[in-house]
């Protein structure tokens, strides 16, 4: 099981839209997939056309209580399974203030999970708060969707940092998996120099080994399209709400680099490296 926290600090840049359509692609293309949804704002849950007023247990309860995970599976009509999210959440944080190995309540419950699934993905809420720490612990590599605008570097660097921190502490497996390029403009000059400018910062990071060691910027870029912010209203993946844009055939192109990567015999030198790591 490929397990995957996708995070950014900072909001608005496609993560959410990132965990959904490609947990829903590489549930299209065969695959057994999860989605644990840790943000209060439950978009990625909303996204799935889940009733977050209805849905119970959800991941406060997970995070909480004695709730095992299998209890808070829930099937979509997209094929993949979710672990809703509601706004109590947002409380979870207060009340894990004082317990004890509160970072690793999810790995714990993911490891005791009986269900098996190829992928979990985990969309994390735009902080480095506990919520986002135990997404960290949980899982063996992150996937940080990237807005190609000048600062996102900066960013880029300092959740490095975090996630170096959670690597040395808590979860000594975990790892950069690579860099999605998201509301990209092939047009615009700053998207091709931001383009080139993460490429080296990975390519620095692969040399010096530890949580970079098999990071990579992923070539598929997902393009802006209105279509993708338009879907979630709908409660629909943008496969359901428009498969021939260029949205949904950017996310299935992802799904594929994806299962490359992951693949057992894959050619390429970071796809061995992440397979065997």
């Amino acid at each position: 099981m490929h397990t995957i926290a996708v995070i950014n600090q900072k909001g608005g840049v496609g993560k959410t839209t990132t965990t959904v359509n490609l947990a829903v692609a590489l549930a299209r293309a065969g695959q057994r997939v999860g989605v644990i949804d840790l943000d209060p704002q439950s978009h990625a849950s909303l996204h799935l056309g889940a009733d977050v007023q209805r849905a119970a247990p959800t991941t406060y309860e997970l995070l909480t209580s004695d709730v095992s995970l299998s209890e808070v599976w829930r099937d979509t009509e997209e094929g993949v399974r979710l672990a809703p999210a509601n706004l109590d959440l947002a409380a979870a944080e207060v009340e894990l203030a004082g317990v004890v190995g509160r970072e690793l309540i999810l790995r714990d419950k993911l490891q005791a999970d009986a269900e098996s699934f190829d992928f979990v993905l985990v969309d994390c809420p735009p902080s480095l708060g506990v919520l986002t720490i135990n997404a960290l612990s949980a899982v063996r590599d992150v996937m940080l969707p990237l807005q190609p605008h000048f600062l996102a570097l900066h960013g880029l660097s300092k959740l490095m940092k975090t996630v170096g921190i959670v690597q040395s502490r808590l979860n000594n497996q975990l790892r950069l998996a690579g860099v999605v390029l998201c509301m990209y403009e092939s047009s615009a000059k700053l998207s091709a120099e931001i383009s080139a400018d993460v490429a080296e910062y990975i390519a620095k990071l692969r040399e010096q080994g530890g949580i970079g060691r098999t990071a990579q910027l992923f070539e598929q870029r997902i393009r802006r399209n209105i279509r993708l912010a338009e879907a979630p209203s709908f409660g629909q993946s943008i496969f359901r709400y428009d498969g021939r844009c260029n949205g949904a055939e950017d996310y299935r192109r992802l799904a594929d680099e994806v299962l490359a990567v992951y693949g057992a015999g894959v050619d390429a030198g970071v796809s061995r490296e992440l397979v065997a790591a």
